[in-house]
């Protein structure tokens, strides 16, 4: 029997097609949520998510990598769904790159890795400020990591500034626009068996991926999603400004 808690609140999901995003979308839709479902390129994989949850969403598509992609995105959603409740900023991508790099290289994987992880949810948090404020407040969820608290490989820096970056992004939201019915969260996962953590272990083998996870394994997409539908409810107004640690004891503040 679904859980009725998010009734009727419609929610933006963004890269929502695959791994955490559908999770997210999947469980939403069980508690009686609306999601609207953001894809970048895999609509395929956006309308089989479509069709798990029965038709009961709204597809978005848009290029978050482009300067302007956040805005168009915010301007679909709105004309497809009307009042927004929800921003779940998921969408994010990780770049390697070598400090012996080029400057060319190095410095587009940075800015690549910005404007998708960070400038697009920056400017998905304005657009959704401004909606909340005129309509009575919402809840913002920025995915962010547990390499954005405690530092990141050598080669895929940009990924641990991006997340750091989006962590205080959702204090300063919390800060300011709590007395305006915002409620501003973030999720920070570590490994969570995703295609990308599955490549890892196929590279490197599964005790390279859980050796400093005390659990000894890797979150499951599944609760990454419940967490956030939990942080979504009505009830959890306090949860503002925090940041939620799902890393099995790999980070402990």
């Amino acid at each position: 029997m679904p859980i009725e808690s998010l009734s009727r609140q419609t929610v933006l999901v963004t890269g929502a097609s695959g791994g955490i995003g559908a999770a997210i979308v999947e469980r939403l839709a069980q508690e009686g949520a609306r999601p609207i479902i953001h894809y970048g390129s895999d609509r395929a994989g956006a309308e089989a998510l479509l069709a798990r949850i029965s038709g009961e969403g709204v597809l978005v598509q848009a290029d978050l990598s482009a300067a302007e992609g956040a805005f168009e995105l915010w301007r679909r959603a709105e004309e497809a769904a009307g009042r927004i409740h929800a921003l779940v900023n998921n969408a994010g991508i990780r770049t390697e790159v070598s400090i012996e790099a080029e400057p060319d290289l190095w410095r587009n994987a940075w800015q690549k890795e910005f404007q998708v992880n960070f400038f697009a949810a920056v400017d998905l948090c304005k657009q959704a400020l401004t909606h909340f404020k005129a309509h009575g407040g919402g809840r913002i969820i920025n995915m962010a990591s547990r390499a954005g608290q405690r530092g990141y490989a050598a080669d895929a820096m940009p990924y641990g500034a991006t997340k750091a970056a989006l962590v205080n992004l959702t204090k300063s939201i919390a800060r300011s626009f709590g007395r305006d019915g915002v409620v501003a969260i973030s999720v920070a996962p570590g490994w969570v068996r995703t295609d990308m953590a599955e490549d890892f272990v196929a590279k490197h083998g599964k005790e390279a991926a859980v050796a400093d996870i005390p659990i000894g394994e890797m979150a499951e997409v599944s609760e990454i999603a419940e967490l956030v539908a939990f942080a979504l409810r009505p009830s959890q107004r306090s949860l503002n400004g925090a940041t939620l640690d799902v890393n099995g004891g790999s980070y402990i503040r």
